[in-house]
């Protein structure tokens, strides 16, 4: 008797479920859903006492846009995508954009904004970011505006970003100051 006479039914059904699963498991991973989690299990308020932009580039004058990322955290690819359309929305605004690597990591930033953002290598008080991708914004007199988490949820955009709302009004000369972040979404250890 071969294999697949002994097999009954029940066995099919049993190995199209595991496959099934298996799939499911799969799929859930690669989508960053696996990454899903809180930015912060408490609120987290950022001071100006805690964040601070070297000397070089404090005090008055362009809005400054710092990206804390690492190489190794999944949840890169929708921030990146998103950071992308910041860069081109405001690129003839008086914006810049820096980028810090998280300490200890190897990678390169995306290919598509390699020499649209400064590298630094780090900040005073970067330390205290809960979780990555992060940025903290400082406004045009070298105030922290806001730091945080770009989005809440699985997908960095538009339509759940808590970046754009600040970047707007601070480009339009009004004073923001939501230096404090709480959310769900993809996010990995800064620590």
């Amino acid at each position: 008797m071969s294999l697949l006479q002994r097999l009954s039914f029940k066995h099919f059904v049993v190995g199209f479920c595991v496959l099934a699963l298996g799939l499911v498991v799969l799929i859930w991973w690669l989508s960053g859903a696996a990454y899903l989690r809180p930015y912060a299990e408490q609120t987290v308020i950022f001071s100006q006492d805690g964040l601070k932009l070297p000397a070089s580039l404090a005090g008055p004058g362009p809005i400054r846009v710092v990206h804390f990322w690492d190489p190794d955290c999944p949840c890169n690819a929708e921030t990146d995508a998103h950071l992308r359309y910041l860069i081109g929305l405001h690129r003839n605004a008086d914006v810049e954009f820096y980028s810090v690597q998280k300490p200890g990591s190897k990678g390169e930033i995306a290919p598509f904004l390699r020499g649209r953002m400064k590298p630094l290598p780090g900040i005073e008080g970067m330390e205290s970011l809960p979780a990555s991708p992060a940025l903290a914004i400082w406004d045009r007199d070298g105030n922290l505006a806001y730091a945080g988490p770009y989005s809440e949820g699985l997908v960095c955009n538009s339509s759940n970003s808590f970046v754009e709302p600040v970047l707007d009004a601070l480009t339009q000369g009004r004073h923001v100051s939501l230096a404090s972040g709480l959310a769900v979404g993809c996010y990995c250890a800064w620590k």
